[in-house]
């Protein structure tokens, strides 16, 4: 059998990163969403390129090529080279699709409390219960308002950041984080 260290290290790592994010965000709000930017910008690129030469590689070899990866990569480039060259646009996407995604994983951490509650405690139960649920409006209100989204989102991300990462920590040192 397997001995455990007794602390989760990949809580405490993911508490760490999501605390120095969540600093980083909070100091620089209207980075945040730039920055998001330009990386699905450089992602998509290298995505489309990548597509396309499968493409090419797999009709090379077999005679016909999967048109579907061809017009993907086509895409993708496209998209990349859109979000790279007008970041202002990609924002506004950006806008939308993050209080989704805040919306979903609040919903994911919810579905977990039962298990947090058991292995954690009543303590680490409580927290989360509350982050997640501030977590959960947050998300609506972006979703409702997206302007609001685009103005203060950063902030408030950061201080979620901040919050949600000493929720990591806190459970790394639990005896959730030990593996029970």
């Amino acid at each position: 059998m397997k001995k455990r260290s007794g602390f989760g290290w990949i809580e405490f790592i993911s508490g760490l990163c999501m605390l120095l994010l969540g600093i980083f965000t909070l100091f620089r709000p209207q980075g945040m969403f730039t920055w998001l930017v330009v990386i699905y910008g450089i992602s998509a690129v290298i995505t489309g390129i990548c597509d396309i030469v499968f493409y090419i590689k797999t009709e090379r070899y077999t005679g016909f090529g999967p048109v579907v990866a061809l017009i993907s990569g086509i895409l993708s480039v496209m998209a990349g080279a859109v979000l790279l060259a007008h970041p202002d646009t990609g924002k506004w996407i950006l806008s939308v699709l993050f209080p989704l995604w805040f919306i979903a994983h609040c919903i994911s951490r919810l579905a977990h409390l039962d298990t947090i509650r058991f292995a954690a405690g009543k303590t680490c139960y409580y927290i989360s219960l509350v982050i997640n649920i501030l977590g959960l409006i947050l998300g609506i209100m972006m979703i409702l308002q997206p302007i609001f989204t685009f103005i203060v989102a950063g902030t408030l991300v950061g201080i979620y950041l901040i919050v949600s990462g000493v929720e990591a920590i806190i459970i790394a040192f639990s005896k959730m984080g030990s593996g029970w």
